[in-house]
């Protein structure tokens, strides 16, 4: 079964329902495929009808985005390319508006191609949010009437309903970027008011960095990293979390499917991403568009939600 289509918004453009997030491609510090297996992973998206491709110039210092140039040579014209502005490859984060062009040039040029069809700015702090006093969505409008971009929006740095409330009043985006899973909630009290100004949503991580998938328990330690910070008492609040999620599945339906499943339901939600190490991986992950959650089983999983606060990553 193809993987079903949405529209992004208002916008013109139509998305797998499920993305390909590639934001570890040939990113060896975060253990993900090297080139050749990322593009055997670009080839089984294709077959799969996988359309929606998400990476950044900050993904492996510019390197996601050059596979995916090799990978998709010839065969431009099949996917949706989103990529962004803010984190560079080779230098310092910088929001400056006046080199938004400049960014992406550099980004075409790695992804081989003449236009993307999606750049979104890239985490930006809450101030470079509002196209009220901010000259970046003029400049965004700019290369989009020159046929640079297609479309263009913001991936959210909090990423909270409040967030996308102001996104949606000020900028003129047609897409935002948010983190949304079973295990935070909180951006959905904001999905309604997306949709009705025609804003598309992209759902980034959508396994809360994995812990949907059944990669951790209570018994994991990180030693490195953002979640290193984590004591063993958090660790197990957030695998007892995962357990409560799980026990709310039909039987036979694994945590993976269900967290994606959970999200296609939101009729807001254009396409989720999660991040794809192996072609089995990314297997796995399409097959969730293969079936759905009763009513009953999202009503609890929203209510599991409700009241939490925001997990770190």
């Amino acid at each position: 079964m193809t993987v079903a289509k949405r529209p992004l918004g208002n916008s013109t453009i139509e998305v797998s329902e499920i993305g390909l997030g590639a934001w570890q491609f040939t990113d060896e510090g975060w253990g993900g495929p090297d080139e050749n297996e990322s593009a055997r992973i670009v080839d089984e998206a294709l077959a799969l009808g996988v359309t929606f491709i998400d990476t950044a110039p900050g993904y492996a210092g510019g390197k996601s985005e050059a596979a995916l140039g090799r990978a998709l040579e010839g065969r431009r014209d099949q996917v949706v390319l989103c990529t962004k502005f803010g984190y560079w490859a080779d230098e310092p984060a910088n929001y400056s508006a006046g080199r938004i062009e400049e960014s992406l040039t550099k980004s075409l040029a790695r992804l081989r191609t003449d236009y993307v069809d999606v750049l979104l700015v890239h985490s930006p702090p809450f101030e470079l949010m509002d196209g009220t006093t901010q000259p970046h969505y003029r400049e965004l409008q700019r290369l989009k009437d020159a046929g640079m971009i297609r479309a263009y929006g913001v991936s959210g740095q909090a990423d909270t309903s409040e967030e996308i409330r102001r996104i949606v009043e000020t900028t003129g985006s047609q897409a935002i970027e948010i983190r949304f899973n079973a295990l935070y909630q909180e951006p959905a009290q904001a999905f309604e008011a997306a949709a009705a100004a025609g804003v598309g949503l992209i759902v980034k991580v959508p396994l809360e960095s994995g812990w949907l998938s059944g990669k951790y328990t209570a018994d994991s330690r990180f030693e490195e990293g953002p979640r290193s910070r984590w004591t063993p008492e958090q660790i197990a609040e957030r695998a007892a979390l995962v357990d409560e999620f799980a026990a709310l599945l039909p039987a036979g339906v694994s945590t993976t499917h269900g967290a994606l499943r959970h999200i296609l339901a939101q009729p807001q939600v254009s396409t989720v991403i999660p991040g794809t190490k192996s072609v089995q991986q990314l297997r796995e992950n399409v097959a969730a568009h293969e079936g759905t959650l009763l009513p009953d089983t999202l009503a609890a999983i929203r209510k599991l939600g409700e009241g939490r606060p925001s997990l770190t990553w």
